[in-house]
This record gives structure tokens, sequence and C-alpha cells, in this order.
């Protein structure tokens, strides 16, 4: 399916709002096409084909920049089936010449100093963060430009029931355990769960790891190694935490089968207290519950100890570009990503989608007045209490960690089983990725 973006420019400027990339819950399919121009290159990106509001503005302010060059937008289903056609297309030399994908270790299987053009001489590169570089980079090149702002993951929580119980942001375990009784006993609900969207039963763990990262800063270069196990202190203390949750009685009475929509809504509406979540659901917020998108604050899943509480954030996913791309294709291939790594590619990031975090580009920045949310996650990453999620730290993700987390966030399996039945599935990614030491 094709669409020509010239005539469409006055509804963009319209339309408005829409999401491009919220990674825990990304869509689907369809296709666009451009006017005639001397070069004519293709994006592809993971979204839905009626959502293409933010990527057709990219496209047309670049075209305005750049006469003499026309893109097609095509779309393809995101998740597994997306990662799939990805992984095809590269192998098959049938990749568009600019297309959008994950950073971090999900890079790592497209075999990028193979498949993808090495970046690192671009001039936008020099303004670009440095853990961003690390999370599009092997030791041979660097081949992504970032496409998006950060997001942490934590504790969503209600600011109307804090302040309608005269409660504090805890700073460790204990004060979170002491809320989430208060609140309990208020008749409320102190942790949202939905685990019918498997993906949520994950921020507890994933969430967690900046404090593991405070206790041991080598220990993703050890899991990578194949000495360090969720099994063990301190990365066990995820899956306690989410064990803890569920024996206490802290969480909503449907959380085996409530969807992400409800949970969100459950925040915004003061009906529950927290959700472990990343702050991508302001996109959810500011769609479906606008006026109460300053009622929902974030603080980092509470460690144990005060000192190693801190805040977990996730980089943006990037723009590639596949070595079939060449000639005149390529030059402008460069162009494009040249054009989003500026400010005017900020600026329609801004108009068209909701930030769920600071940009990884110094070009790009918030604009001021993004939801409290925003500021009080800023608050954290300026006082030096964040560190960087582990898939961008270590290429192995085990597949089955959220179906094991739901298992022990429903009370079926312990927090001590589903860590080493984790640690055996990490095993056997690890040895189809081919890394020594498993």
């Amino acid at each position: 399916m094709t669409r020509n973006h010239r005539s469409r420019r006055v509804a963009v400027a319209l339309l408005g709002v829409a999401a491009l990339s919220l990674p825990l819950a990304a869509c689907s399919s369809g296709g666009s096409g451009a006017s005639d121009g001397d070069v004519k290159i293709s994006l592809l990106m993971p979204m839905a084909e009626d959502d293409t509001t933010a990527a057709d503005a990219l496209i047309a302010a670049f075209e305005d920049e750049n006469p003499g060059i026309t893109v097609k937008l095509e779309t393809q289903p995101a998740g597994t089936e997306g990662d799939n056609l990805t992984k095809t297309k590269l192998a098959t030399g049938e990749m568009n010449d600019v297309f959008f994908y994950n950073s971090g270790s999900l890079l790592q299987a497209l075999n990028p100093d193979q498949t993808l053009v090495d970046l690192s001489d671009e001039a936008w590169m020099k303004d670009v963060d440095k853990s961003m570089i690390e999370s599009v980079s092997t030791k041979n090149g660097t081949y992504g430009a970032p496409w998006g702002s950060t997001q942490a993951g934590g504790i969503l929580y209600s600011k109307k029931i804090y302040a309608d119980l005269g409660l504090q942001v805890p700073t460790d375990w204990a004060e979170y355990a002491a809320n989430n009784d208060k609140i309990k006993a208020a008749g409320k609900t102190a942790v949202i769960q939905t685990y019918g969207d498997t993906f949520s039963s994950q921020l507890y763990v994933l969430g967690d790891f900046a404090n593991v990262l405070a206790q041991d800063p080598k220990w993703a270069d050890g899991y990578t190694a194949g000495k360090k196990k969720f099994a063990d202190q301190p990365a066990l203390q995820g899956f306690l935490d989410l064990q803890i949750s569920h024996d206490e009685g802290w969480l909503n009475k449907d959380f085996a089968s409530a969807r992400f929509d409800k949970g969100i809504g459950m925040l915004a509406k003061g009906e529950g207290a927290h959700y472990p979540m990343q702050t991508g659901a302001i996109a959810s917020l500011k769609q479906n519950y606008p006026d109460n998108i300053n009622d929902v604050g974030v603080f980092p899943v509470p460690a144990q100890k005060a000192e190693d509480t801190n805040l977990t954030v996730w980089l943006p996913n990037a723009m590639y570009i596949p070595k079939t791309t060449e000639g005149d294709k390529l030059a402008a291939a460069k162009k494009l990503l040249a054009f989003i790594t500026s400010k005017g590619g900020c600026d329609i990031q801004n108009e068209y989608i909701q930030p769920s975090g600071p940009y990884a580009i110094s070009t790009c920045e918030l604009p001021d007045d993004v939801p409290v949310m925003l500021t009080e996650m800023q608050s954290y990453i300026d006082d030096g209490r964040s560190g960087t999620a582990l898939e961008y730290l270590s290429p192995i993700k085990g597949p089955n960690l959220e179906n094991i987390l739901v298992e022990v966030g429903s009370g079926i399996r312990s927090a001590e089983d589903g860590a080493a039945l984790y640690d055996e599935d990490v095993k056997k990614q690890a040895q189809q990725l081919g890394i020594e030491g498993w």
C-alpha cells in the first residue's frame, strides 16, 4: 500500500499527537509512497497503518528541506513477528533503505558488523550520549541514530492517593511496604498488576537492575560471562519483590486477567496507588486520561537499603541503514538520519510524540511543559541516582522471563524457583548466541 506524503501535509498538521514507540506495547503494518524526485528511498517502521502521523510529518519536513529526495514509508508489525521479518529482510538482501529497530542486546542479533552501515564518522554522532552510542555499537562500528526518548522503569504512583493519605515517596523497601499496608487499610489497591498483558509482569525485576548495579557495578559483565545468576542476591531481589507483593495481598483482585489499559486507568483515577511500569505509559495517560496526567508520578523500585535505590533507564531505539543501501540511495539515507538527529527532527518528535523521558542526543530537548512524571524522572538522573537497564549492558535476555514472572507474581511459583528457572532460560539463550562461558 502506498500514499503520497506531499498531498497529506495539511492533514498531517491537523492530526495532532501519534505515539510512535512504546517498547513494551508496539504495533503493526501498511505502507506509503512519495512524489517524483531524483532519488527515492524507503523507510521501514514497526507501527500501525492508521498511526503514521509522526512518521508522515517527519518525511514531509525532510522532503521540504531535500527536494531531490522522496521517501516511501512502509510499515510492519512490531514484536516477534516484526523482528522475524526484519531478520529475514536483512538475510535476503531485501531490507528497506532505512529501518527502525531496537538498540541494545537485540541489535546484536542482527550481526550489525556484517549487515549495517557504520555511521561512526557522521557529523551528528558527536551530539549523541555516550550510553546511547554504546547501545548501537560493536567493537568495529556504530550503527544507529536515536529516534525517540529515554524512559524509566520503576513504580508509577498516584499522587492523589499519596496526598490523601499523607504518604511520602519511599526511599527503601521497608518504607514502600509500610505505604502499601496503609493504602490497603484505606480500601485502595496498593499495587496494580495486569498479567492479562504478560509483558507488564517484568518491571519489578527489570526496574530493579539499577539497584543491582549500585551493589555490584560489574554484575552485567559477570552475568554475560555466565558467572552471575538471578538465583543469587542481589538480582534475586526483584523476584522476591514480586512474590512479596502477591503474598501480602497488595494486588488488585483481577490481577491475573487485567490488561495494561485498565491498570493505567486505575492509577489515573486514584483507584490504585502503585503500578510497576515504564514511563512510556505516559502516552496512554495523555491519550485516555489527559486531565489526570499530572496525578501520576514515578519513583525507583525501592532497594532494601536507601543508598542502593536508583532509577533504571531504558535508551531509545534507533534508525539504521543496511549495507544493501548503496550509491545515491546511501547518500540520501544518510541525509535522512542527519535530519532525524537535527533540531528539525527533534521538533517533529516533540510535536507529534509524547516524550517518556529525556532525549539521548543534545540537539533534542524536552519541552518546558512536560508532565510531572518526567520532571521527577529527570531529578533522579540529575542527582546521579539512575542506571542503565541490563539489556544495554548484556546481549542476553531469556525469552520466557515474562511468563515465569507471571507465575511468581501469581503465587504459583516461589521467587527462588522462578529465578532458577530463568537462569536456565538465560543459559539456553546464551548458548544459542554462542557466548563464551556458557
